[in-house]
């Protein structure tokens, strides 16, 4: 159950509510975020909800049986828009495409050519090699923001640990979590105490639930701006890197409020069939695509064969904005 308290609900009334619900054996968990105060409320035995409900400080009271709670669809049936700040914005009808290196290089300048507002980049990374790139750190993230910033350009950039938060927050407008880290608990409740959007990458294993738990932290500890991310599974086949899960997308919209941006680069791996798994992950109900870009692939610190030329990429650019106004047009929506 979750209870949307008004903003300025006193503490005599909260006290009265959370002992209300106390003496009927749930459990109560205060949530405040950077817009709302909730109490989530789980338990057993059936009541009537308008005995809650009618309480003063209480602006609404919702069933949500589903395990994540806030970030359920069963209570906000509109889609979250995630404010980016400069009239950027994704969810409920807005489109984003982010693109950039696997690890971060100059490639400001082709993004701000062709449209592009967000640029994504590296400069910490997880490798499957210890002796493999592993990106630039803090050093690059500064020039990477200085590139950016000079273009007009806003940052995503994985973080890997709480300590790591604290130094890259000035540099970075979307803090990303990758595959590796979707259920480090600790730094998705660190992440939930800020006030920065988090694209929230699918494990490697995990399954639908896992994700949408995974966000539960980060809204829980006060973050309601999140953006899921279906970027491919580890499956038998061998044909290609993952397995992209289009089915995931229109299942996470089913079961979210939160947009959902597809990864077409991690999700297939091979160079010359990321468009087509783009715009699948378009027709298929995503509210943005996240695309591995850079002047000489070949060239890449990391992930080249996956990667696309700035060639190919502004066609690629092109065709997404095409392929999201036609399911527009025909209702896909």
């Amino acid at each position: 159950m979750i209870i949307q308290l008004d903003q300025n609900i006193g503490s005599a009334q909260l006290g009265h509510l959370v002992e209300k619900l106390q003496t009927i054996q749930y459990k109560t968990t205060e949530v405040k975020t950077q817009f709302n105060r909730y109490i989530i409320a789980v338990g057993k035995k059936e009541f009537d909800i308008r005995a809650i409900g009618t309480m003063p400080g209480i602006r609404d009271i919702h069933r949500v049986s589903d395990a994540y709670k806030l970030v359920s669809r069963k209570w906000r049936v509109s889609e979250t828009v995630i404010d980016l700040g400069e009239e950027d914005k994704d969810g409920g009808g807005h489109y984003q495409i982010m693109a950039g290196p696997c690890s971060t290089e100059k490639t400001a300048a082709h993004r701000r050519a062709n449209g592009v507002r967000i640029l994504r980049g590296g400069v910490y990374k997880p490798r499957s090699s210890p002796y493999s790139f592993r990106g630039l750190g803090i050093p690059g993230l500064k020039l990477f923001y200085q590139k950016c910033r000079e273009v007009g350009i806003k940052i995503v950039t994985e973080v890997m640990m709480v300590e790591q938060i604290e130094n890259m927050i000035d540099y970075v407008d979307i803090f990303q979590v990758g595959a590796r880290n979707s259920q480090n608990f600790n730094l998705l409740d660190a992440l939930g105490e800020i006030d920065k959007p988090v694209l929230l990458k699918r494990g490697i294993s995990g399954t639908i639930n896992e994700l949408l738990q995974a966000a539960e932290y980060i809204f829980s500890n006060g973050n309601e701006r999140i953006l899921l991310c279906e970027r491919g599974i580890r499956s038998y086949e061998q044909a290609y890197r993952n397995t992209l899960d289009i089915n995931a997308i229109p299942i996470l919209k089913e079961k979210s409020h939160l947009p959902v941006i597809v990864d077409p680069s991690h999700g297939i791996g091979v160079r010359k069939h990321v468009e087509a798994v783009a715009l699948a992950g378009v027709i298929a109900g995503a509210d943005g695509v996240i695309v591995e870009v850079h002047e000489t692939p070949e060239k890449a610190f990391s992930d080249g064969q996956q990667t696309l030329e700035f060639k190919e990429a502004s066609r690629l650019y092109e065709r997404l904005r095409q392929t999201n106004g036609f399911r527009k047009s025909i209702g896909l929506v």
